[in-house]
């Protein structure tokens, strides 16, 4: 099984091809190409590279899907017996993406 983690918008993920994953939002058109070099490690046929802190040479190649919203995450607080509520919500804007390539200098 060959795959490859890289990382984007501060967290790691760990992807093959054909994978479909949701990453933060990223400011490109639907439909473009994306090419991520801060691979971090590489398993080709069973063996694993890592990084130090990134493999040289490793790219991840990725297909925009389309950009959406999460679902809305509710933030209540509240004090009791003082009247004091307050609620907040937040909608993370999101990309997905369709990794169609790892390569390895």
């Amino acid at each position: 099984m060959d795959y490859a983690v890289f990382r984007t918008g501060g967290k790691q993920y760990r992807v093959k091809p054909g994978d479909v994953l949701d990453v933060e939002s990223l400011p490109l058109a639907v439909g473009d190409v994306k090419v991520f070099d801060e691979v971090l490690a590489v398993s080709r046929g069973g063996e694993v590279t890592f990084g130090a802190p990134k493999v040289a040479g490793a790219k991840v190649v990725v297909q925009i899907q389309s950009h959406y919203k999460d679902k809305k995450v509710i933030v209540f607080k509240h004090k009791a017996k003082t009247r004091y509520r307050r609620m907040r919500g937040h909608r993370q804007n999101l990309t997905r993406l369709l990794v169609q390539d790892i390569q390895v200098a």
